[in-house]
């Protein structure tokens, strides 16, 4: 049995260095790959300032990089005729829990357009993420559901007093 997939990329020099696509759809389901900060260039958006060893010095933009994530799962996602409102889980990877964590609730209600976004999400912290000066990045699964127009149930023939068979016999 092969499963038909349907990948799309932003063409991203990582994409390629890495080998992956940004997001997969198989059937309704939209698997979205790790989302992060960038802008169309590939250039991290609110990038952390570093300090002589490579390590993030400050977590202070984590708010405007976690407005990026959720533009570009945003975009990536309409390119499949999808949006956040079809998101069903979200993992957050962040380098800070204590910025994340005050930047998450404002921020993923705007994304998600709810106060109380119907979405299940986990949020987990981890040392560094793939590029440097980045600080979260965000997996989303998805699910698209295609409206199906409902077959209008066929009209009954209409009844007579009579019964068929009496309709077509003769009389005498």
């Amino acid at each position: 049995m092969i499963i038909r997939k349907e990948v799309k990329r932003f063409g991203l020099p990582w994409e390629k260095a890495y080998g992956y696509a940004q997001a997969v759809k198989v059937g309704d389901m939209i698997y979205v790959s790790g989302q992060l900060s960038h802008d169309d260039r590939g250039n991290i958006v609110g990038a952390a300032p570093l300090d002589e060893a490579g390590n993030i010095r400050d977590h202070s933009n984590m708010e405007t990089q976690m407005r990026q994530t959720y533009k570009n799962a945003e975009k990536i996602l309409g390119e499949f005729g999808a949006s956040l409102n079809d998101v069903v889980e979200e993992v957050l990877y962040v380098t800070d829990m204590e910025k994340a964590f005050a930047a998450a609730g404002p921020v993923r209600k705007e994304a998600y357009g709810s106060t109380l976004p119907a979405v299940s999400s986990t949020i987990l912290v981890t040392p560094r993420l793939a590029l440097p000066t980045q600080l979260i990045e965000i997996k989303f699964l998805a699910r698209l559901v295609r409206v199906r127009h409902r077959r209008r149930p066929r009209t009954l023939q209409r009844r007579t007093s009579r019964p068929a068979f009496a309709r077509t016999r003769r009389r005498p």
